[in-house]
């Protein structure tokens, strides 16, 4: 594919990424064999491995169509898929360090990195001070990530007048990512029970950076003017948000064979989500202690049985918790919709930033309707206690 004629990488946008990656990738792994071989093939070859299988490179086509919904064609086109080359890298490196947070075994149907490197060596239960020896390599593998995707972010500003701007915007969203993900942390090991502290957590580690950041740096890239830079990125915190939100829902509702992960598996790791936020409010506004004292016994509780979390679940529908979380992701949508039909920009691009945005919040057939939550409330059904896996 010639990546730099617009109209080609218009029919297939992740297919156009891949080969920048490819290509790139490449050169990179050359590099970390002239260091060191056996880095290279631990190391080097497992980022580049995890780079270009699986994922959807949603961040890198809303960067793309936000790119050509403000007018930009071949003079951007090379710039702007390196930029979504460096998106892809950084999702990498948040991806294999996510794992080693969480301490998940399995990422996209495969062992994680972590759990793939004390596969290799046999050092699952050789603990180190933080960790096994794959969890160390693993935050190598992430830091290298990080590195490859400055490298690869600096080619791309080469290749455009924008550079200034475009680095700006770069700085913000990796400072942002790393700071959602401390909240995330600091907000299970303190306890946190605040719904605004949530919300905050799920701005900074998502929603800018799932969909917002991507969709201004194509904008910028573009040349758009800062009215349509502030819009796109409006509509994209929107959806960015209901991506959250519909996540939360996915990790306490959601089928295990979809998800990857046994029902409630957030609960147990005691995920300050702003579902169970809204269920605990509404607890303490009913006066409800008996529910108040599950919550407290079950969410963070890696011990807890498949009943008390069967029970929990049950509490965040009859508390009104679910549908209420369903109806906020339908007027963030709803919102973000709004805002891309108002701006000055191509119906043809901003319609294939739409759907993106929408199949990431769960509707995958219609737009989300602004009069009721049931649609979607309704996809996210109480499970029964022998659907819910045991702990990890």
């Amino acid at each position: 594919m010639r990546t730099s004629d617009p109209l080609l990488v218009d029919r297939n946008v992740p297919a156009a990424v891949s080969t920048v990656l490819d290509e790139l990738l490449g050169r990179r792994l050359n590099e970390s064999s002239a260091a060191h071989r056996r880095f290279a093939s631990d190391i080097g070859e497992r980022v580049v491995t995890f780079t270009v299988t699986g994922g959807r490179r949603r961040r890198s086509q809303l960067l793309w169509w936000s790119m050509r919904a403000c007018g930009g064609g071949p003079p951007e086109a090379e710039a702007t898929l390196r930029a979504a080359a460096a998106v892809e890298l950084i999702q990498t490196c948040a991806l294999i360090h996510d794992d080693v947070m969480d301490g998940s075994a399995l990422r996209r149907g495969r062992p994680s990195v972590h759990a793939a490197v004390d596969q290799q060596y046999g050092t699952q239960n050789h603990r180190r001070p933080f960790g096994t020896f794959g969890g160390a390599a693993a935050v190598l593998a992430g830091d290298l990530a990080l590195a490859w995707a400055d490298d690869t972010f600096v080619e791309a500003l080469a290749r455009t007048p924008h550079a200034p701007a475009l680095s700006r915007v770069w700085r913000v969203m990796r400072t942002e990512m790393v700071a959602g993900q401390y909240l995330d942390l600091h907000t299970q090991a303190t306890g946190s029970r605040s719904a605004g502290r949530a919300m905050r957590a799920a701005v900074l580690k998502t929603a800018q950076y799932s969909a917002a950041h991507p969709l201004t740096l194509g904008a910028v890239l573009a040349g758009a003017d800062r009215d349509v830079v502030r819009g796109l990125r409006r509509a994209g915190l929107c959806a960015g948000m209901a991506f959250q939100l519909h996540d939360d829902l996915l990790g306490a509702f959601g089928d295990p064979a979809v998800t990857g992960k046994p029902a409630g598996e957030d609960l147990r790791e005691g995920k300050a989500t702003y579902l169970v936020a809204v269920a605990r409010s509404s607890c303490i506004r009913k006066g409800d202690k008996e529910a108040l004292r599950l919550l407290d016994d079950v969410v963070g509780s890696l011990d807890a049985e498949e009943d008390e979390v069967a029970r929990v679940l049950d509490l965040l529908v009859t508390s009104g918790a679910r549908d209420r979380v369903a109806a906020r992701i339908e007027r963030l949508c709803s919102r973000s919709m709004a805002i891309l039909g108002s701006g000055p920009l191509s119906s043809r691009a901003t319609g294939h930033i739409g759907r993106l945005l929408l199949e990431s919040c769960g509707f995958t057939d219609a737009a989300p309707s602004t009069r009721t939550a049931a649609p979607l409330a309704d996809r996210f059904v109480g499970i029964p206690a022998s659907a819910i896996g045991g702990v990890r």
